[in-house]
């Protein structure tokens, strides 16, 4: 049997075929593909808490199908493909949806803002939608075009999973507690335009590729571990609202870093100060 150097093989006769695709890192995609549409189905269906849950199963699965991709020396330029129209839906497409029905359609019914007229109060809410949904897509578009050159240890800009989970996870936080999003549609609209916009910073996030397991860390590391895990768990009464703070706390730590990198620049170029008079 040979080999064809254009990813095609030639079988016994001569006769030419073609390679197959890798079944197990797609299934993983797959599983998350399908966890996203059943968000958006749910939504329909007035079911928010399984639709945001969806929302936090898909991500589960988006981060096993890469992993075990290269586990298993199975990656593919279909599976690159295939994972970023999966996180599209699961991460654009499918909150952009739930949090419009849930709370953002309400502004149909918003009292008119003097300074934006009737039309534009009435459309904020899918336009919040969309602008998340748009920017949701920009993001995917500018990952797949840096892989060869982004530093692998940082993300740029907010990643769309991250994003998707702070929108799903104020909605189940919140449905937890029996709030309705038409008590909470300003909230919403903020979040939903917070996580989209901060998806197209240039802000670094920290992305946990360079972390081994097997490798040594300090006590001080280990003990401020421990601590930020209790501080967690003692400002969140249900694992909605753990989740929620969680994946607000890292898309806030994005801007954290730009700060102490502005902060940084502008120590080192000042001068040194000169001898007391």
């Amino acid at each position: 049997m040979m080999y064809e150097p254009k990813g095609k093989w030639l079988g016994k006769g001569g006769r030419l075929r073609r390679r197959g695709i890798y079944w197990l890192p797609n299934l993983f995609t797959t599983i998350a593909l399908f966890a996203g549409f059943f968000s958006i189905v749910q939504a329909m269906s007035g079911r928010f808490d399984q639709s945001a849950l969806a929302i936090f199963v898909a991500l589960v699965f988006d981060g096993l199908d890469g992993r075990v991709a290269r586990f298993t020396h199975t990656q593919s330029a279909f599976g690159a493909e295939y994972d970023s129209l999966s996180d599209m839906v699961s991460f654009g497409v499918a909150p952009a949806l739930v949090i419009y029905v849930w709370a953002l359609k309400d502004f149909s019914n918003a009292q008119n803002i003097p300074m934006l007229g009737a039309w534009v109060t009435a459309k904020l809410g899918w336009i919040a939608a969309f602008i998340y949904c748009a920017c949701a897509a920009l993001r995917l578009a500018r990952f797949n075009t840096q892989l060869e050159v982004a530093d692998k240890r940082f993300f740029q800009g907010l990643p769309s999973p991250a994003a998707a989970c702070v929108v799903a996870g104020l909605v189940w936080a919140l449905d937890e507690h029996q709030i309705g999003g038409a008590d909470v549609k300003w909230l919403a609209w903020v979040m939903t335009m917070f996580a989209g916009l901060t998806m197209v910073t240039n802000f670094k996030y920290y992305s946990g590729k360079d972390i081994n397991p097997r490798r040594s860390v300090s006590f001080p590391v280990v003990v401020a571990i421990a601590l930020a895990v209790v501080a967690l768990v003692a400002v969140s009464s249900t694992l909605p609202e753990m989740m929620f703070i969680l994946f607000v706390c890292y898309a806030l730590s994005g801007y954290v870093l730009a700060v102490l990198d502005f902060a940084r620049r502008r120590t080192a170029g000042r001068p040194p100060a000169g001898p007391a008079s």
